[in-house]
């Protein structure tokens, strides 16, 4: 068997070279040790991730014994989550979110499903999205909206309402499909998205959504919302001018050229006076009806549309 980061990385560059590829044989990275290895060091590093799931189990029972068991499960197909045990934890509005957390069997097979979705996914995703990315964060977030920002007239704010707890599961495994050609994968998702949770001595079912806790819910998520990421860049491109910068601001031209005669002239208090009102005022025309800048950025279901120009 192949060192799991050596699969991750081929995997990787598959996705970069062609964004039309498409995987298959994916299934048989669950039967490789290494992947089960990499996905407990990962684990462990994670402090969250000593909570323990519904089975009561924490990651300080991992065992080879354990992977072995998890693998023949999974080689058989017999593999199914168990619900996730539902907690409540505190929102700054005062509120409560949600989250599963799943067992410890299911923490590890999450963990290698998570690694190879983003091996595959994360080199197609767009610029504009930041939430749940490696070395992407709320704060490359605010730095794009401070480059993409400057000069904005409008800004538009968008939610998306209950975003992880209405995924649609038929929509979010057509959306795999298109990308990976192995049906003991998807049917792993499903079972995953499909486990429920447990809460008030009771297993509830999941009709929709991808619960928030779970390890491959973000990844999920990422992907699902890629849909709409390329959708809204669209959008941006075709509502944008083709005019790749305003006309000149005609004051600021003026002032440009009065100076330009007083240091001809010798007149350098006035020609530092003109500078000093050319630097109150922008070099281009803000209001330039023939100029519009939209562009788009989205951090986990939070994003933002930046307008530079006329509000019709």
């Amino acid at each position: 068997m192949q060192k799991a980061e050596i699969v991750l990385t081929v995997l990787r560059k598959k996705s970069i070279q062609s964004k039309e590829f498409v995987f298959d044989r994916l299934y048989r990275n669950f039967f490789n040790t290494d992947f089960f290895m990499l996905a407990y060091s990962r684990l462990y590093a994670k402090e969250g991730n000593m909570t323990f799931g519904i089975d009561g189990k924490t990651i300080d029972g991992f065992n080879i014994n354990l992977i072995n068991k998890v693998i023949a499960k999974l080689k058989d197909e017999a593999y199914y989550p168990k619900p996730s045990r539902r907690v409540y934890i505190p929102k700054k509005s005062g509120k409560l979110r949600p989250l599963g957390i799943p067992s410890f069997e299911d923490k590890l097979v999450q963990e290698v499903l998570r690694m190879i979705l983003e091996a595959i996914y994360e080199p197609m995703f767009k610029e504009s999205s930041h939430g749940f990315r490696p070395e992407r964060s709320c704060h490359t977030a605010l730095v794009q909206v401070k480059q993409k920002g400057s000069g904005i007239t409008w800004v538009i704010e968008g939610d998306i309402k209950s975003f992880f707890d209405n995924i649609d599961h038929e929509i979010m495994l057509n959306i795999l499909k298109k990308k990976i050609k192995d049906g003991r994968i998807i049917e792993l998702i499903q079972r995953f998205l499909k486990a429920g949770y447990f809460e008030f001595h009771k297993v509830h079912n999941s009709l929709t959504g991808t619960p928030q806790g779970g390890l491959i819910s973000p990844i999920l998520a990422n992907i699902y919302l890629n849909e709409f990421d390329t959708f809204m860049e669209e959008i941006c491109k075709e509502k944008s001018s083709k005019k790749s910068k305003k006309r000149s601001n005609p004051i600021y031209r003026r002032f440009s050229w009065q100076r330009w005669e007083a240091k001809n002239k010798g007149d350098y208090k006035t020609a530092d006076e003109i500078l000093t009102e050319m630097r109150k005022i922008p070099s281009v025309d803000p209001m330039d009806p023939e100029f519009t800048r939209v562009n788009y950025v989205r951090y986990a279901d939070d994003f933002l549309v930046l307008i530079d120009g006329k509000k019709n």
